[in-house]
């Protein structure tokens, strides 16, 4: 333990460095209050060029709408997220990476919703959350079953240790599709956990149980959703399972 921490500055520090000035720029009760009195977009605008949001609008064009803003600042979290990623070594890396995994799973479900429903996929993708783009994004319409989607689409993708329980050769239909979408947060939960639970440390202190009430959250929601539809008692309850 002490020689990880003689040699964390090495591997870690600069990294907590950006944290630790991150978390210096949060907004502070005095700026929500601001905040609260502004009147327009454009106020609101105003005031935030005056915090480390610094002038991330500064390239929309009137009229300002609230899209605007959430996608600019959408787009600037996603750039910081994996401009630290892009920094991070093992197991920090891993880490970030399960992050992005459940935006990745919803992408791949949203995709497939919208291929069900005949609707484009540029106008889809322009829906998908930004942490969870990968190269392959735009193939997924192709795959008509569970094997299908991980064969053609991914295997390639840090989604792939997640279908071990959802491999089906059952056309994907809006039901199914809901199946593979719970199917796949449930492996998704129960791995991040097992990491998590492996490290050890505050890692796992802060991590588990946090996992451990997304895991009841979701378990909670696919039971109630379950009633007076097709999907039985015993399949509610496999993808609704605690990890």
């Amino acid at each position: 333990m002490e020689s990880a921490e003689l040699s964390f500055n090495v591997d870690h520090g600069y990294l907590e460095g950006l944290v630790r000035g991150c978390k210096a720029g949060l907004l502070t009760r005095q700026d929500y209050a601001n905040l609260v009195q502004c009147e327009t977009l454009e106020d609101l605008k105003i005031h935030l060029q005056t915090t480390d949001y610094g002038n991330f609008l500064a390239n929309q064009t009137s009229p300002l709408t609230v899209s605007k803003i959430d996608a600019e600042m959408r787009r600037k979290l996603c750039g910081e997220f994996e401009y630290f990623r892009n920094h991070s070594l093992e197991p920090l890396s891993t880490f970030l990476t399960y992050m992005t995994c459940s935006y990745m799973i919803d992408n791949v479900i949203l995709l497939m919703n919208g291929a069900l429903q005949k609707k484009a996929v540029r106008d889809m993708l322009g829906k998908c959350h930004p942490l969870g783009r990968f190269t392959e994004m735009e193939a997924v319409n192709v795959a008509e079953t569970a094997s299908d989607l991980f064969r053609a689409v991914l295997v390639e993708t840090p989604l792939a240790p997640f279908f071990q329980d959802c491999m089906s050769e059952n056309t994907l239909d809006e039901l199914n599709v809901e199946i593979l979408r719970n199917k796949l947060y449930k492996s998704y939960l129960e791995a991040f956990y097992k990491f998590c639970k492996n490290y050890g440390d505050i890692t796992a202190e802060i991590m588990c149980p946090i996992l451990e009430f997304e895991a009841d959250r979701r378990a909670f929601t696919i039971t109630l959703n379950s009633f007076g539809t097709e999907l039985s008692r015993g399949v509610a309850a496999r993808v609704a399972k605690r990890p």
